[in-house]
């Protein structure tokens, strides 16, 4: 249910959004039907990095596999700054997401309360462990972006 809230309200703010990305001149993705990407940054309390980490390998990266397996994903990277910043800019994991297109980017996976049951039948620990990792995480972003690279 959380996660489903989530994605409402990143619809409905990404909504209000693009009135002014278009304004801006931001440049579309691809067409209706062609591979969607977005990236997620996650910021983390001091400290709690590898905490934080090890419980999204344990409890969400596992259903990003069993989502791209139905082909509702191409693909998925996980990757940290090599580097630091400034606190203000500061983001500890980016997770980008290639979805097959627009519309499953968009809308929720009717399948994926199914798949949490079937990947982890502790559903206690499982929340409480979600929990937790929400509960470290100081801030979170998705950020739609388009390959703007010039072909051959």
């Amino acid at each position: 249910m959380r996660r489903i809230l989530l994605v409402l309200l990143a619809v409905v703010f990404a909504g209000s959004l693009i009135p002014q990305l278009i304004a801006q001149g931001a440049p579309p993705q691809g067409g209706a039907d062609q591979p969607y990407t977005v990236e997620y940054y996650y910021k983390v309390q001091w400290g709690h990095q590898q905490e934080f980490l090890d419980l999204f390998l344990k409890n969400h990266y596992p259903l990003l596999q069993k989502i791209a397996a139905t082909g509702r994903v191409l693909s998925v990277k996980i990757e940290t700054p090599a580097y630091h910043t400034t606190e203000d800019g500061r983001w500890d994991y980016r997770v980008t997401i290639r979805y097959k297109n627009s519309t499953l980017a968009t809308t929720a996976n009717p399948e994926e309360e199914a798949f949490i049951q079937q990947l982890w039948p502790d559903q206690p620990t499982y929340k409480k462990e979600e929990q937790r990792r929400f509960e470290i995480l100081l801030s979170h972003w998705d950020l739609p972006v388009t390959d703007i690279t010039p072909k051959k």
